[in-house]
């Protein structure tokens, strides 16, 4: 019984290695010292790997993970991103009439404020979460926020006066981006990866240029005056800087800090925001713009820092929801100030 199973394993064998072999190409020759197929002679007896690159084609390896600088023989590809192109001048009407009320829209100027009008005043930063339901205009895909910022300050003809940007490190608005620093806001680093050739297989690196995603830009820090007015008699406040946060990740991908990637002064830019349309579920024919959702503060936030003698965040001697109860509180006491100021 043994030597039938084992002659019957035998001829199953030998018919496995007969179709292999019938099934091999015409130009991949046999190896007949281990009887497998030989791949690397293809073409007719041409001896050159597979995994060699072609005559006069350049090998490429990956940069080194510690350097600045890049092999000269590999090519940065640009990734085309058609917001920031602009459309074509003969572009059909996308709907039934054309809109002009944001484009043709003025700005009411603020009305004017003297010092000796300004009974009190407390300075408080807060911040923007775009993932809150509130905020998802912020990042609409027609007129994600910050791309709007991006143009206005790289596109001198997208506003009658340009936007100037200012560096991030501190938001006191003391120093500006240069027209060429400005242009290279969000970009101007490069990554490589991995790409394989579906002919030769081989393993090939492209150097792409990276830009910073509009959608990874998830909060922003507002700076703002609340003060009493006493010739009108009432409480207002001020806009005076917005700031895109950025954030830092450590080479494992994982969260590390955020930081300003620059700040915009408000009233400089509340002409052009005027212009820009802010998407807001509602009525279509009435479309608002993004100075009108400043104005009519149509957003959700929270407050990080409030003006104090140490000049400190509650972040840095608070944690967890007791920075949310702490910014609660500082609004509860700007509103009762001016609750207060009155007898009923």
């Amino acid at each position: 019984m043994k030597s039938i199973i084992k002659g019957l394993t035998l001829v199953l064998f030998s018919l496995s290695v007969s179709v292999a072999f019938a099934q091999v190409p015409e130009n991949v020759t046999v190896n007949n010292n281990d009887d497998f197929p030989d791949f690397t002679k293809l073409g007719g007896g041409d001896t050159k790997p597979a995994n060699t690159p072609p005559a006069g084609s350049t090998t490429t390896t990956p940069p080194a993970s510690g350097g600045s600088t890049l092999p000269g023989n590999i090519k940065v590809e640009k990734v085309e991103n058609l917001s920031e192109i602009p459309p074509d001048k003969d572009a059909p009407l996308d709907g039934i009439v054309e809109r002009k009320t944001i484009v043709d829209k003025e700005v009411l100027p603020w009305e004017p404020v003297r010092e000796s009008d300004i009974m009190w005043q407390l300075r408080v930063w807060r911040v923007i979460d775009v993932r809150e339901k509130m905020n998802l205009h912020f990042i609409y895909p027609e007129a994600n926020f910050f791309t709007l910022l991006m143009k206005g300050i790289r596109d001198s003809s997208a506003t009658a006066k340009p936007l100037m940007a200012y560096k991030g490190d501190n938001d006191k608005f003391q120093y500006k981006f240069t027209p060429e620093e400005a242009k290279t806001i969000g970009g101007g680093t490069v990554d490589t990866i991995e790409t394989v050739d579906p002919i030769t297989y081989e393993t090939k690196y492209k150097v792409i240029e990276k830009k910073l995603n509009p959608e990874d830009i998830k909060r922003y820090r507002v700076k703002e005056d609340w003060f009493f007015d006493r010739q009108y008699s009432t409480l207002k406040v001020r806009i005076l800087g917005i700031a895109p946060l950025q954030e830092l990740k450590n080479e494992d991908g994982s969260y590390l800090a955020e930081m300003p990637l620059f700040w915009v002064r408000y009233p400089d830019c509340r002409e052009y925001l005027a212009r820009q349309r802010a998407f807001i579920e509602g009525n279509d024919a009435n479309p608002m713009s993004w100075e009108d959702v400043f104005e009519m503060r149509l957003f959700s936030s929270h407050i990080i820092k409030s003006s104090n003698v140490h000049g400190r965040r509650l972040q840095d001697y608070l944690t967890g929801i007791d920075i949310l109860l702490e910014g609660e509180k500082i609004k509860s006491e700007i509103f009762n100030f001016e609750h207060d100021l009155w007898s009923y």
